[in-house]
């Protein structure tokens, strides 16, 4: 596979990672009865603060999936796997970053360095859909 498809199975592996996560510790919680099956919301609300992060995080991924993917998709679908390739480690590994802070911090440094990430990724991908469109 190409650096592209590399990054993209790494983004929808990270993704599925983060709901195993969630769900495992849910389902930890079922067991030992601190939580019923059905006292889970969406958001994790009324559970620990970083239950509320692993939901966000991974909320976060789903919501950028459909866009970062599918421009890699259009990227290797079309042949032009070139234009994504060089910078996709870099994309996979802002998603990553951006998550892995989530998860740790909330404070004001951790905010704004997740921000950064997030903002390495809508560079990327402005680029990207730029390079895509000029090369139709």
């Amino acid at each position: 596979m190409n650096p592209t498809l590399n990054a993209l199975t790494g983004f929808v592996s990270w993704t599925l990672f983060l709901l195993v996560l969630m769900e495992c510790i849910r389902t930890k919680l079922v067991l030992f009865g601190r939580v019923p099956a059905n006292g889970f919301d969406p958001e994790n609300s009324s559970l620990s603060p970083f239950m509320q992060r692993i939901a966000r995080a991974h909320a976060n991924c789903i919501e950028g999936l459909p866009l970062f993917g599918g421009l890699m998709v259009i990227a290797v679908v079309s042949g032009k796997a070139a234009i994504t390739d060089p910078l996709a480690y870099v994309f996979l590994a802002s998603r990553v970053l951006q998550s892995v802070i989530h998860l740790s911090s909330v404070s004001v440094p951790a905010v704004t360095l997740r921000f950064v990430a997030f903002a390495v990724q809508m560079a990327i991908g402005v680029y990207w859909t730029c390079r895509l469109l000029v090369s139709a």
